[in-house]
């Protein structure tokens, strides 16, 4: 009996059309992958994406785009006016919601698109987070260009969200699946990434504004367009490269731990998506993230401005500023106060692969309880450094705080696989994100109302810090509640085996000749010491300018 397929018409006997390039089936590995070379693909992505905790190097400049622009005229322009005028300048404020737009949109695409990605494969999802994120910059330059505000929000902004959003949760699955015995470590690799994006990007970014703006102007819009292409180029290559374990596949030799491994936490079992999300853990999970996410926002937004605030010239060295500071002298401040801001980049991102890695030697549970317990005691001694005049143990305080913020992020997607399983944890991670996306904008606005109500109730400038401080360590002690609250999933809640089959044959694994005991068993060779070079030397660059700018403190 003949069957049809769209327009096509092919008989019974036909096999069924060959999986397309982009599709999952042509990602799962061979006998000569080395499951050492998923971690790189997962940083090409990471490194592209994590730029947007550089994009403040652009807001400035951005402010500044029209030369001779009439100030008085247009000093009452409203904002629905500023995204259309091509004679006002935009505000500094104007512009930086362009970050509040790509965060939100990260966490509304990774839960919308989460579950599609686990049967799409991470070579479709990283290549269409490529297009998005790259083509999201080249359409914000064309914004630039035009000084079309509006086109900025929707290159940028949301497009540019959907990118991080794919982005960020493409490989979480996969690591996962590849380094079951190193779950925290094989995410830290990916997230790790994602955290020195701006040790990387924004110097490059400050580079190309610099170049292109020789001869006049900011150089923002080319900046943009180009950096778009080169994301586009480095992530479609790590997407290209990802390749699936197939279902069945483990390490050589290693065997899956006993149930009561780390105090019973790690489950055998999945738990479905749609039922994941509705659990109570996955909201005492989704309150950790957030309140650590919150605080940490709070260290990220004041660090710079309180350093310089608290210690004033002390940092430069100087013990009696009752005169005031020089122009040079308040050069001096920013640029050490500049470098707590390298620092934080720095162990933000090594932080992850820190605490991440740890998470496996003492568990996640014990991981969150570690950030928890250590960041209240951190924030509650930083108004004492500041009093006592203790600048090196303020900044190694912050560094230890902005180490657990970003170890929150590298450590949750292996918290939530040894709770709810592996088969759907980057969807259920996506759900999560949504966390972040609720501190980022949240966040920032509890921090400022805090601030502000103090400075009216006739606080002194320099004791909002501290109490802001202690409010942030309440915050973290919530965290600790919520922790200690998750336990593991009813056994009821799992899926039975054929909800198990029905979801992985989704993935389209079944066709596949692949022997799970013999996949991945390649050496790695010339092709995973240039794979690991590809990403590591940018990194290592970032690393070295982050140090660079941090030299100013010492």
């Amino acid at each position: 009996m003949d069957g049809v397929a769209g327009d096509r018409v092919y008989d019974g006997d036909e096999a069924e059309p060959k999986p397309g390039f982009f599709d999952r089936e042509n990602t799962i590995a061979g006998p000569g992958f080395n499951r050492w070379l998923a971690p790189t693909s997962a940083l090409a992505i990471h490194l592209c994406i994590g730029m947007a905790y550089g994009f403040s190097v652009f807001w400035l400049p951005m402010s500044n785009l029209i030369a001779g622009a009439d100030t008085a005229a247009c000093a009452d322009i409203g904002f629905f006016q500023a995204l259309t005028t091509t004679t006002c300048n935009w505000t500094v404020s104007q512009v930086t919601y362009t970050f509040g737009i790509f965060i939100g949109m990260l966490g509304i695409s990774a839960a919308l698109w989460g579950a599609w990605l686990e049967h799409a494969g991470p070579r479709k999802a990283g290549a269409i987070a490529a297009l998005c994120w790259g083509g999201g910059l080249v359409l914000g330059g064309v914004g630039v260009m035009t000084h079309q505000l509006w086109l900025l929000y929707l290159g940028c902004g949301v497009l540019g969200g959907i990118g991080q959003g794919l982005g960020y949760i493409t490989p979480v699955s996969t690591l996962i699946k590849w380094f079951p015995d190193r779950r925290g470590m094989a995410t830290g690799f990916a997230i790790m990434g994602y955290g020195g994006g701006a040790m990387v990007g924004a110097p490059l970014a400050v580079w190309l504004m610099d170049y292109f703006g020789q001869d006049g102007g900011t150089g923002v819009a080319s900046t943009l367009i180009v950096m778009g292409v080169v994301y586009f180029l480095a992530m479609g290559a790590g997407a290209l490269s990802f390749r699936v374990p197939p279902n069945g596949w483990k390490p050589e030799g290693w065997q899956a731990p006993a149930s009561s491994n780390a105090n019973g936490m790690i489950t055998h079992g999945h738990v479905h998506l749609s039922v994941a999300w509705r659990t109570r853990q996955f909201w005492l999970i989704w309150g950790v993230l957030f309140l650590n996410v919150t605080a940490g926002i709070a260290v990220i937004s004041m660090a710079s401005p309180m350093l310089q605030d608290v210690f004033g010239g002390a940092l430069v060295g100087l013990d009696d500023t009752s005169g005031g500071l020089t122009a040079a002298q308040q050069a001096a401040v920013v640029a050490a106060a500049a470098g707590l801001v390298g620092l934080i980049s720095l162990f933000n991102s090594v932080g992850r692969l820190f605490w991440a890695s740890l998470s496996d030697k003492i568990g996640r549970k014990n991981t969150y309880y570690t950030f928890f317990v250590l960041g209240i005691a951190m924030y509650c001694l930083l108004p004492t450094w500041g009093h006592l005049g203790m600048a090196g143990l303020f900044v190694i305080s912050i560094c230890v705080i902005l180490s657990m913020y970003g170890g929150g992020f590298a450590t949750v997607p292996a918290y939530l696989a040894d709770i709810f399983g592996t088969q759907m944890v980057g969807a259920i991670h996506g759900r999560l994100l949504t966390a972040w996306t609720a501190a980022g904008l949240v966040g920032p606005v509890i921090i400022a109302m805090i601030r502000e109500g103090q400075l009216e109730a006739g606080v002194e400038p320099a004791l909002v810090y501290d109490r802001t401080l202690y409010i942030m360590a309440g915050l973290l002690l919530l965290g600790l509640i919520c922790n200690s609250l998750v336990k593991p999933v009813d056994h009821s809640l799992h899926m039975s085996d054929e909800d198990l089959a029905r979801e992985r044959a989704l993935q389209k694994d079944s066709g596949v000749a692949a022997n799970a005991a013999d996949a991945a068993r390649g050496r790695f060779g010339a092709t995973g010491v240039m794979a690991w070079l590809a990403v590591g030397i940018p990194f290592l660059i970032g690393l070295y300018i982050a140090l660079a700018k941090a030299a100013a403190l010492f």
